[in-house]
């Protein structure tokens, strides 16, 4: 019997490669080739080279990454720690509510008042008028108190000097307590006005009484 017709294409169209010899001694025999960085591989994963993905999953084994997570609400902005003033003064830089920005600015302003109402010996009155007051209450206001309540009993006592030396001098020196009163004066307007601005003012020349 003879073969019957095959259709075109369904022969042989040449030579069948040997199953048992290696890549290469066949022409047309190429090796496979590995999958581009990137690219997904058998079954749609990523290649080894390439998990965890970047910015993705944490390191194997759950460690932390170098430097621990960030923080909840991020990390501090540079130049220091938050809620602290600059430019001359240290503290708070913000207030709770109207009302212990009132009592800082009645410790400070109210100190440089009481130097001129009482001939330099009154200063610390409302310093510890809001210490008493609100301090007790509110850590900023307590804060802003005892900063102007000890700069004012400072100078209360250089002002008790400076009108022993004027009696001594029998009003030769007049002039020393007026220049006496200046200082706590001055100063304690401009810790008024970084009051004003939410820094809590770092007054010079003051001896700590109250902690």
């Amino acid at each position: 019997m003879t073969e019957p017709p095959r259709p075109p294409g369904s022969g042989d169209s040449g030579p069948q490669p040997d199953p048992s010899a290696p890549y290469g001694s066949s022409p047309g025999d190429e090796p496979p080739t590995a999958p581009l960085s990137g690219a997904p591989g058998p079954g749609g994963y990523p290649p080894p080279g390439d998990y965890p993905p970047p910015g993705g999953y944490p390191p194997p084994g759950g460690q932390p990454p170098p430097g621990g997570y960030p923080p909840p609400g991020g990390y501090p902005p540079p130049g220091g720690t938050p809620g602290y003033g600059a430019g001359g003064g240290y503290g708070p830089a913000a207030y709770a509510n109207n009302d212990e920005k009132t009592w800082a600015l009645v410790a400070h302003f109210g100190g440089a008042a009481g130097v001129i109402v009482g001939g330099g010996l009154l200063g610390w009155v409302a310093p510890l008028i809001a210490l008493m007051t609100r301090g007790q209450q509110s850590p900023t206001v307590r804060a802003h108190a005892v900063a102007a309540l000890n700069f004012q009993i400072t100078w209360t006592v250089a002002s008790v000097l400076a009108w022993v030396i004027t009696v001594i001098s029998c009003g030769i020196l007049f002039f020393v307590p007026m220049l006496v009163w200046l200082v706590p004066l001055i100063f304690g307007i401009i810790g008024g006005i970084k009051a004003n601005e939410g820094v809590l003012y770092r007054y010079p020349l003051t001896y700590n009484f109250v902690k």
